[in-house]
């Protein structure tokens, strides 16, 4: 059976939580309840870092414009872990190219990330933390429960991620105007403190 439903969608959930799914997909194969995770997911320094780094995200997702930063930050993170993940699993199965698996986990990954990131923007122009903290635990749970389904069942899981993917895309056009003030709010605090550092 081809790896591609299994790519895809981990490929979706890394653009939301990376170290979830290389988490996950590490303590699945450990734990012999998957066979297909490559060996390389399931070594003890990746669980450790994967855990550390996992926690220090739930942690900086769920804090208003610190969730904004850090999603900047993982612009560039996301994709790659999308892509290292997507290409390990083609290696592992031999069904797909080890190029266009990591093509096909990055560019998800990069989808789901500028959905997640602009979904964040458009919260951030609310002054309360409780929607943040709200979100980041449905994309956790998200991540959490896709990523465990696709092990079991990879094509269903893969249409659910596809389904999720295009309604994000869908929401953040509706966004994009909220985007747009958060942004010109972020470019006004720089301003305001470039001007306060200035002052005598």
């Amino acid at each position: 059976m081809s790896v591609l439903p299994l790519v895809f969608t981990s490929g979706w959930a890394s653009g939301i939580n990376a170290y979830a799914v290389v988490l996950l997909l590490g303590l699945f194969g450990a734990a012999g309840i998957a066979d297909d995770v490559p060996q390389t997911l399931q070594r003890p320094e990746v669980l450790i870092v994967a855990g550390v780094l996992f926690l220090c995200e739930a942690v900086a997702d769920k804090i208003p414009y610190v969730d904004s930063l850090w999603d900047s930050v993982h612009t560039v993170v996301r994709p790659l872990a999308g892509a290292w993940v997507g290409a390990l699993l083609a290696g592992q199965s031999g069904s797909l190219s080890d190029v266009a698996a990591g093509l096909i986990g990055g560019s998800t990954a990069l989808a789901s990330h500028a959905v997640k990131a602009g979904t964040r923007m458009a919260v951030n122009t609310s002054p309360e933390p409780f929607s943040n903290i709200a979100l980041s635990l449905a994309e956790d749970l998200g991540v959490g429960g896709i990523v465990t389904f696709a092990v079991f069942h990879p094509e269903a899981a893969a249409v659910i991620a596809a389904v999720l993917l295009a309604g994000g895309l869908l929401t953040l056009l509706l966004l994009v105007s909220r985007i747009r003030r958060f942004l010109r709010r972020r470019a006004q605090r720089r301003e305001e403190r470039r001007l306060a550092s200035r002052a005598p």
